[in-house]
């Protein structure tokens, strides 16, 4: 029998083995978990990427540009601009309904979209050119608003680019990703939102880390009109929506391509008009205040599939989710610190804000964000706020509140009133200070939850598709409707420094509200046909208003108080810092004596990191591409953002959470750190080993 003569490992042998077996397994496991590191990390920068480099479609905004309208070629001209919306709309849906590729094919959506685009919109703006011109009057340059552009987050002035504008939709490549929306609960990819038209987790702010914001307003001359008159008129308990817009689209189903939430006046649809204003019933608890009051509802993108889905304006558009109806609106008319007022003429229209700044800039927006316990110190115009546990979300406007003391209405529907001077609170020449329009919208909404750059249950205001429901598009609109003289006792009101109306606490302005209507249906339109007359129409000044109210008529103490000049709101081009105080709704949760002041503000400047991930600068200056403009100086309190030449942002250096505290950090990087340990046994192993060997 032979014998084995194979020598056994001896313990230095071991030794190193086991030695080299430590290193080896602890440098596998530091090389794995940085890979998954890696490789969790390139997947949330994808997501942001995604959302960040999503597009939408800009085109001129041919409305705004139309300052002066003949009379005889208004009604005409709406409607043809109403046409150039409703393409852009559908151009835009055609965007989302093409496969990645070929958005990512610029020769495809040349083709297919942007020249077609082009085509349509060249034989409308002729169509306008030739209305203008039956009245005498064809407007220069039309024809070089008919082209649009693909525009992405990573090159803003994409859309700005006049060249571009020109060129019958050149496409921005870069960065062109999917735009589809993975519906999941409310949680998606490419332009965000539970429709893949927005929002983004970018849209959204912490507002416990925005610095504070909002300052003073004008003090008050020795003419100063500083009383207010409180109107309640509800929260559109009654569902009353529809996707009309009487103001810009007289005359046009789904003019607005987004739903409107109507308190007040209950008849208000496309076909409404001077001539039947006055026969639609009001929710208001005065019976004389038959005025509009309307606004883009609020939706929770939850997954919900509303009465809308399938529609025109709502799902069919991008507008999807379960729509909120605010616990508290409220509707208050201020005076002005310099003057006194003059009253509200009878059908006044007035937009404040614009619904288009996602392509046309923050020249016009008027939107203002914040939470309760919040609101007297941080207002934000370009993201919506993520409330604490316990705050509301606040949506407020501060209306135009200087009148040209000729007409009703204009042709782009903001040059006949203008904000008040935010330094001073004076009107520009030429214009009456009006009462201010003031409204204050409180909700409960559920906070989001932001991770991986991905926004999950999202809020969101209604607008037009290609807008991507940015927080900046909320805007407000108002018809002065009203009956017994109404509009001169406000103006008597303020003009006396009395606070008067609803909630005064002496039975006046109870008399009663509107007949619930079947809930959540729209109200059916009125039989009548449109005119044939537009129903936009200059008026003379407005005849003298009895100054003594007749019994029952809303007077008495609102028991708001006094804000310096009675809670004077004003705001220029750029909105400003103003200050109004609120009388509660009689929300029973809420106590109208604890509701905090309510404050209007200028836009909050967003991060230079928010600039660039959304395209924006980031250093103040509007150019008119969706970047910050810092706000300027004003006694009226205009938001500056804090520091050294206005530049610092107000919302933090960063515009989302960063998720993740010290527990989850050390559940992701304990592989990492076994493996080093083991590493770091094997070499003292082998070294300790090697010297003893």
């Amino acid at each position: 029998m032979g014998r084995n003569t194979r020598r056994r490992p001896t313990g230095p042998r071991r030794a190193t083995f086991a030695a080299f077996a430590l290193m080896l397994g602890g440098g596998g496991l530091v090389a794995a978990n940085v890979y998954a590191s890696a490789t969790e990390g390139s997947s949330g920068t994808d997501a942001q990427t995604r959302s960040a480099a999503a597009g939408t479609i800009d085109c001129p905004d041919v409305g705004s540009k139309l300052t002066e309208v003949p009379d005889q070629a208004r009604g005409d001209v709406d409607k043809e601009l109403a046409s150039l919306d409703q393409q852009v709309a559908e151009a835009y849906q055609q965007l989302q309904a093409a496969t990645p590729e070929q958005r990512q094919d610029s020769g495809y959506t040349d083709d297919h979209i942007m020249k077609p685009l082009k085509e349509k919109r060249g034989e409308t703006l002729d169509r306008i050119g030739n209305a203008m011109d039956q009245a005498g009057q064809r407007p220069d340059g039309l024809d070089a608003m008919a082209g649009c552009s693909m525009r992405t987050w990573n090159n803003q002035n994409a859309g700005q680019d006049a060249g571009a504008a020109q060129s019958g939709g050149q496409q921005d490549q870069a960065g062109q990703q999917d735009q589809g929306g993975q519906q999941n609960g409310g949680q998606q990819q490419g332009n965000g939102g539970q429709a893949g038209n927005g929002p983004v987790a970018a849209d959204f702010v912490d507002i416990t880390k925005v610095g504070a914001n909002v300052q003073g307003t004008p003090r008050n001359g020795g003419r100063a009109s500083t009383g207010s008159f409180t109107t309640e008129c509800g929260v559109n308990a009654n569902r009353i929506f529809n996707t009309d817009n009487v103001i810009v689209a007289p005359g046009v189903n789904n003019g607005a391509h987004h739903t409107h939430d109507y308190v007040g006046n209950q008849k208000i649809n496309a076909f409404s008009s001077n001539d039947n204003f006055l026969q639609g019933g009001t929710s208001c608890q005065n019976k004389s205040d038959l005025s509009a009051y309307y606004w883009p509802v609020l939706r929770l993108q939850d997954g919900t599939q509303e009465f809308d889905q399938n529609k025109d304006g709502g799902g069919k558009e991008g507008n999807v989710g379960k729509i909120l109806t605010a616990q508290q609106a409220q509707i208050r008319y201020v005076g002005n610190p310099t003057s006194k007022v003059v009253a509200i003429p009878q059908f006044l229209r007035i937009i404040t804000g614009d619904a288009k700044t996602t392509t046309n800039g923050l020249a016009n927006a008027n939107a203002h964000w914040s939470c309760t316990g919040f609101e007297d110190k941080v207002q934000l115009t370009e993201q919506y706020p993520l409330c604490p546990q316990g705050s509301k979300v606040v949506r407020t406007f501060a209306f135009q509140s200087c009148w040209d003391g000729r007409n009703i209405d204009s042709a782009n529907h903001r040059t006949h009133v203008a904000f008040a001077d935010p330094a001073s609170g004076a009107c520009p020449n030429g214009f009456k200070a009006i009462p201010q329009l003031t409204m204050r919208l409180v909700y409960d909404v559920p906070t989001p939850t932001i991770a991986n750059g991905q926004v999950k249950n999202p809020y969101a205001v209604d607008g037009f598709p290609e807008q991507l429901h940015k927080a900046a598009t909320d805007h407000d609109d108002f018809v002065s409707i009203t009956t017994g003289g109404l509009a001169g006792k406000i103006a008597d009101c303020i003009n006396s420094g009395r606070d008067c109306g609803a909630g005064n606490g002496d039975g006046t302005g109870s008399n009663g509200g509107a007949t619930q209507q079947p809930s959540g249906q729209p109200t059916d339109r009125p039989s009548e046909k449109p005119t044939d007359q537009p129903t936009q129409e200059p008026t003379a000044q407005p005849t003298e208003e009895p100054t003594t109210p007749p019994a029952g008529d809303d007077q008495g103490n609102a028991g708001s108080g006094k804000g310096g000049n009675g809670g004077y709101q004003g705001r220029t081009a750029q909105p400003t810092a103003t200050q109004t105080r609120q009388q509660s709704d009689g929300d029973p949760t809420m106590s109208s004596t604890t509701e905090p002041k309510v404050y209007v503000s200028a836009k909050a400047s967003r991060s230079a990191a928010a600039g660039a991930e959304q395209g924006g600068s980031g250093n103040g200056g509007d150019n008119g591409d969706g970047s910050v403009q810092d706000q300027g100086t004003g006694g009226n309190g205009s938001v500056q953002a804090q520091g050294t030449g206005g530049n610092t942002s107000v919302v933090g250096d960063q515009t989302e959470p960063q998720g993740g505290d010290l527990a989850e950090t050390g559940t992701t990087l304990w592989p990492a750190a076994a493996g080093a340990v083991l590493l770091l046994g094997g070499l003292f192993l082998l070294t300790r080993t090697r010297r003893r060997a």
